[in-house]
């Protein structure tokens, strides 16, 4: 396992991806989940003393979150800690947060929809806003549920970001029904601010489907470490007493999500890698790769905290529900072009609103590598060489200002020469250190 200390700048613009030309052997560590640094975040603003965050992640996303947190008046101190990937962060929390502020969540959903209900407890005006290639992801449903809650929004009627919060100090909450459809963050958002308001919150979910419940099952488990018992009398319906959070240090997992693509390599070039601190068990969507990547071929094993995937003999095609984990379609896609027979992932409607609309993003960028993809309503299904006779070309793989859609670039390019990823910038949102750690599992090159 490497020692080195690694850069939190990602490279910016083209990135010609390498060809494995021999199997790999590679062991690495993976910076901390996004979602824990930013689910942590928000409990350490809101609890009753100074917490620190160990082995936090220092992303774009993170940062825009931290940057929040101190524009709403909370003290956020990097502190030197033991990771190679940065910092530890030490969080005073603040009350009330402060009025005449603005929110810039940039691309970050978790900002968008996390510190929101917060701006509810700011003495003053809070203006939410994102980059301008964020602005259509949606933010209806969670507008609708923080003024049931009692917190007063001008959205100018477009029920969309930017929007001002003008905050009291205080949010009623109560009980409301809200349609989470679209995103377990509009969930994950009101769960997490519940204690601070009044009255607590009765939260019941009424939409067909709910996205992503690992990550709901996350903030559930946060808030209990902080000594909040969140009751769950029914699927979808959720109840968070009115209290006090407690202070607390916490260490964050590494993000098995951004471990992924490393992961697949060992099936997409031979040989096999390994992650360190692989949690014996974890809410992240990422802890399911073990299981699906064994499903497609993979031979998958655990020792001494660490979680090592080799190559088998092929990539199987699979159908499979992705509903609970889509944050891992893309390098799933990724992995498809190369197995022997049609994969067909569904249940991820949802992902059209992320950073792009990923189902068409994936499907046109393997088309435009001379593979078959197929857009569905509700997923993808890839007909890969291997059944169609054709061979996958070079070509621009075309990020679209996400960061999933750039590392499965680079995974395709593995096997294929001439794959260029048109803006690697994008990895920073999550994984500024992508390609430092890409190169770093090839041997260095």
């Amino acid at each position: 396992m490497s020692s080195r200390v690694y850069s939190p700048e990602a490279p910016q613009g083209e990135y010609a991806a390498p060809v494995a030309d021999a199997p790999l052997d590679a062991a690495l560590a993976i910076p901390g989940s996004k979602s824990l640094t930013n689910r942590e975040l928000i409990l350490a603003a809101l609890a009753e003393g100074p917490s620190r965050l160990i082995a936090p992640l220092q992303s774009d996303d993170s940062r825009r979150m931290v940057e929040g947190l101190r524009s709403l008046g909370v003290v956020v101190e990097e502190v030197p800690g033991e990771s190679p990937f940065g910092p530890d962060l030490l969080v005073h929390p603040a009350s009330p947060f402060s009025g005449g502020a603005t929110v810039d969540c940039g691309q970050a959903g978790t900002v968008m929809r996390f510190l929101a209900p917060l701006a509810g407890f700011a003495s003053g005006d809070v203006l939410v806003t994102a980059h301008e290639s964020a602005l259509h992801r949606p933010m209806a449903e969670m507008i609708r549920a923080m003024r049931d809650l009692g917190v007063d929004i001008d959205d100018g009627g477009h029920w969309s970001l930017p929007f001002t919060v003008r905050g009291h100090g205080h949010v009623r909450g109560g009980e409301i029904s809200i349609d989470a459809s679209v995103s377990s963050q509009f969930v994950s958002g009101l769960l997490l601010a519940a204690p601070r308001f009044d009255v607590g919150l009765h939260l019941r979910h009424v939409g067909a489907r709910l996205p992503s419940v690992p990550h709901i099952d996350m903030t559930v488990e946060a808030l209990a470490r902080r000594g909040v018992h969140v009751e769950r009398p029914a699927a979808g319906e959720w109840i968070v007493p009115a209290g006090s959070l407690r202070a607390k240090d916490i260490a964050i997992e590494p993000d098995l999500s951004n471990a992924a693509p490393f992961l697949a390599a060992a099936m997409v070039a031979g040989g096999s890698v390994t992650v360190a601190g692989w949690p014996p068990h974890s809410t992240q969507p990422g802890a399911q790769l073990a299981d699906i990547l064994q499903l497609m071929g993979g031979r998958v094993s655990r020792r001494g905290g660490a979680l090592t995937v080799a190559a088998g003999r092929g990539i199987h095609g699979v159908d499979l529900d992705l509903s609970a984990v889509s944050e891992l379609t893309p390098t799933l896609v990724g992995l498809a072009v190369f197995a022997d027979s049609p994969t067909t992932f569904h249940g991820i409607a949802h992902i059209r609103g992320h950073e792009t609309d990923r189902i068409a993003a994936l499907a046109a960028n393997v088309t435009a590598l001379g593979g078959s993809a197929e857009e569905m309503p509700d997923g993808i299904r890839v007909i890969p060489p291997a059944v169609t006779g054709r061979k996958l070309t070079s070509g621009t793989w075309r990020a679209h200002h996400d960061h999933r859609m750039a590392t499965t670039g680079a995974l395709i390019g593995l096997r294929v020469p001439g794959v260029v990823v048109d803006e690697i910038g994008t990895t920073a949102k999550t994984l500024p250190q992508f390609t430092q750690l890409w190169d770093e599992m090839l041997g260095g090159r």
